[in-house]
């Protein structure tokens, strides 16, 4: 499978043990009020658990710079997502391992498109719809003909797209915006940061369907 797919918003260790081998999983930190958030301790826990072959991040919001560096200092992540306002003050290998969440309006509404920070700084950006998905589960379907404009402006930049994306959408995701990478919650999950096996079988299959030319 050549789409990078993250898990996000795990909370056992039996889900971290499913991530897709070379994708990722997910873990929300600094966002009390969400279903899916782990203390810093617990996070480190799953990180020290995930599959060699798996990237691990630590996604949050709008954290302090203080929180970055826990996240990369004691819970080891690779990667730390971001929703809502990034850090300042940061060192230089702390940005570059940032992943901006840009919010872009849901489908069927209208609202600002997202201002695009620079290439030189973060190479990565996710893309996830308009609201708060770091407590909701990024629910909501971004609007894909923004998300698309956004993948076709940003060449050479790894964009990952989440937001409504389940086993029977994501092939329709995959060929509207054709992103470098998918990032799932909701649509594999049997409940709040379970991942579901037989969910996780289906979206993987479908994506290798996709990526193969099949329907």
């Amino acid at each position: 499978m050549k789409t990078f797919v993250k898990l996000s918003g795990l909370v056992d260790l039996d889900s971290v043990r499913l991530v897709p081998d070379g994708g990722a999983a997910g873990f929300l930190v600094g966002v009390p009020e969400a279903p899916r958030n782990l203390s810093i301790e617990r996070a480190a826990a799953l990180v020290a658990e995930a599959p060699s072959g798996a990237e691990v991040w630590a996604v949050t919001r709008s954290p302090t710079p203080e929180l970055i560096h826990q996240l990369f200092d004691e819970v080891g992540v690779d990667r730390v997502q971001v929703y809502g306002t990034l850090p300042t003050g940061l060192e230089f290998l702390e940005i570059h391992h940032i992943v901006p969440s840009l919010a872009v309006p849901r489908r069927g509404t209208t609202g600002p498109e997202p201002v695009v920070p620079p290439a030189e700084d973060y190479s990565r950006l996710h893309l996830d719809a308009a609201g708060d998905p770091a407590v909701d589960g990024s629910e909501h379907r971004a609007d894909w003909e923004i998300s698309a404009r956004l993948v076709d402006l940003q060449p050479g930049r790894k964009l990952t797209l989440a937001g409504g994306i389940t086993p029977d959408t994501v092939a329709e995701a995959l060929a509207a915006v054709r992103p470098w990478g998918l990032d799932v919650t909701l649509g594999v999950e049997r409940a709040p940061g379970k991942v579901d096996a037989g969910k996780l079988a289906a979206l993987v299959a479908a994506v290798e369907r996709y990526e193969s030319g099949g329907t």
